[in-house]
């Protein structure tokens, strides 16, 4: 069973910067798939950004150019890096790991917020 623990929100202004981290309880990153999704109170969890075995990349397009995915595979620490922050960014942050990188996350960090004000 792997544990993934998030860390790194708060709260920023508009503009502001923001890194997640994603610690896993095992050695991950170099074998499974990684994503970032979030969740604003009411909506539905959104997929945000993805990263695979090699180090591939991906972003929803409403973060895209702002948002950067990458990972420490020696430390199995993901990351987020946020930039030019809006308050529609604001939500719950998770990360995930998919074994199988199917699309179906099988493991699921507990989440930390961030909240943007304008």
């Amino acid at each position: 069973q792997v544990q993934l623990v998030e860390s790194g929100g708060g709260s920023v202004q508009a503009g502001g910067s923001l890194r997640l981290s994603c610690a896993a309880s095992e050695y991950t990153y170099g074998r499974y798939c990684m994503g970032w999704f979030r969740q604003a109170p009411g909506k539905e969890r959104d997929w945000v950004a993805g990263t695979d075995s090699i180090d591939r990349t991906s972003y929803a397009d409403s973060v895209k150019g702002r948002f950067t995915i990458s990972k420490d595979n020696t430390k199995s620490i993901l990351y987020l890096q946020m930039t030019s922050l809006k308050p529609e960014d604001t939500a719950m942050y998770y990360c995930a790991a998919s074994a199988r990188c199917t699309g179906t996350f099988d493991y699921w960090g507990q989440g930390t917020q961030v909240t943007v004000s304008a």
